[in-house]
């Protein structure tokens, strides 16, 4: 039977760039505690669930989360006592219509889905369960081929890099102990890659390398000469995943790449320097492309590009259903990245997945720039059956905490682990 909710806490911790967070505690009648940590995003889209900081320049400069703990404990717990946690989408509506706004900047989306994710792995514990078995949603325990960040720019980087991420993807390996192995010797021979061309071998938010290259573009020729260096084969064994998060180089109707001085370009010419990328790298993902806001540029850069590689939607989307919808009329994109502190509950992360089922589009589980330790989204993804997994480059635990919890599942799954490239030729 399961244990109803006795109280709910919040506790002020640190995340992986020394900014405060959330740290959340379900407590049950039966004594069983689960908690839940809250990532925190550098890159934001506008239309994002609000964070709620406490604005108190006199600590953490401004950056605390007292006021969220505050709700925690003072309205949401109250309201969630005597709940049963496995009444995930109820225990959702409760958070939902105590906020009362379309953004969570009421209660605080770090609040709500502090609690969200902590009720989920509650439900988890009371079930005997492990939480990626918990959700009900997947027949098909799918160990996702992750996206790993190996060289950072943009906001995530102090270089000359405009691009945010440049990420390796393994998918041509038999199950993700191998995907591992592929992806980390590969990092490592980058490594000593940079070293050779003089460059910095500093990381990053995320843990990839932040050199100061010579383009943008060089980015992608030193990932390409790592994967050979490591013994695998380009396109096949190893593929390669852009985001530029265009975003934050979009001003005044053009995309200013300031940061590598390679000068002002528009949707449709941004859309052009994709293309003959593809052509020349095995770039097999392309996300934020362009511009949040800019739709119409969106809709012409997939017609061009996505039947060449996944075009995901991140800052234009929010892993919010009213925005997706949209996209999926216009043909904006033919993924979604999903995160699940831009929406603030579980229940409306898993809302967003299944509409992107519907329409046929893919999906691919995200954490932030800004992590905790916490595994849940390993755990998530695996749930989900998407078959892709952002959660950041082969150095700094908060990452590698993700990837050693899904050598575990699979290790538990055994020969029901399911490992498959969705990207692989033939099934795009």
């Amino acid at each position: 039977m399961n244990a109803k909710i006795a109280d709910v806490r919040a506790l002020e911790i640190l995340d992986s760039r020394g900014n405060p967070t959330l740290r959340v505690s379900v407590a049950l009648e039966n004594g069983a505690v689960a908690t839940a940590s809250v990532p925190s995003g550098a890159s934001t889209g506008e239309n994002e669930a609000i964070e709620l900081r406490d604005g108190d320049a006199k600590r953490y400069e401004g950056k605390g989360v007292l006021k969220a703990a505050g709700n925690v404990e003072r309205i949401i717990a109250p309201a969630l006592r005597g709940k049963n946690p496995a009444e995930q989408a109820e225990i959702d509506s409760i958070l939902i219509t105590l906020d009362g706004t379309p953004n969570k900047s009421n209660l605080g989306a770090n609040a709500t889905v502090g609690v969200s994710m902590a009720v989920a792995r509650a439900a988890a514990l009371t079930s005997g369960r492990p939480l990626y078995a918990s959700f009900g949603q997947n027949a098909r325990p799918t160990i996702p081929v992750p996206m790993m960040n190996v060289i950072n720019g943009g906001k995530h980087a102090d270089n000359s890099v405009d691009f945010q991420e440049f990420m390796i993807m393994p998918g041509g390996a038999p199950n993700f102990r191998e995907a591992l192995r592929f992806a980390a010797e590969t990092f490592h021979a980058l490594k000593k890659i940079l070293k050779k061309r003089g460059y910095s071998t500093n990381v990053g938010d995320e843990g990839g390398f932040a050199p100061n290259l010579k383009s943008n573009e060089e980015a992608c020729e030193v990932i390409l000469e790592a994967i050979e260096a490591a013994g695998y084969r380009p396109g096949k064994d190893i593929s390669i995943a852009l985001d530029p998060a265009a975003s934050s180089f979009y001003e005044a109707g053009v995309y200013d790449l300031k940061k590598s001085g390679q000068g002002k370009r528009t949707s449709a010419e941004m859309t052009e320097l994709y293309k003959s990328w593809i052509g020349k790298y095995p770039i097999v993902s392309l996300e934020d492309g362009l511009a949040e806001n800019d739709w119409e540029g969106f809709t012409a850069h997939t017609a061009a590009l996505g039947d060449k590689v996944q075009v995901v939607g991140d800052d234009m989307y929010v892993t919010n259903t009213r925005f997706i919808e949209r996209g999926i009329r216009e043909k904006c994109t033919n993924a979604v990245l999903i995160k699940l502190n831009q929406i603030g509950t579980v229940t409306e992360t898993i809302e967003a997945i299944e509409l992107c089922r519907k329409a046929g589009w893919g999906y691919v589980i995200s954490h932030r720039s800004g992590e905790t330790e916490d595994v849940f989204l390993a755990d998530f993804a695996v749930a989900m059956g998407g078959g892709q997994l952002k959660t950041g480059s082969l150095c700094r635990s908060e990452r590698i905490a993700k990837y050693n919890r899904l050598l575990e599942i699979e290790a538990e799954l055994g020969p029901a682990a399911i490992f498959e490239n969705p990207l692989a030729a033939g099934r795009r």
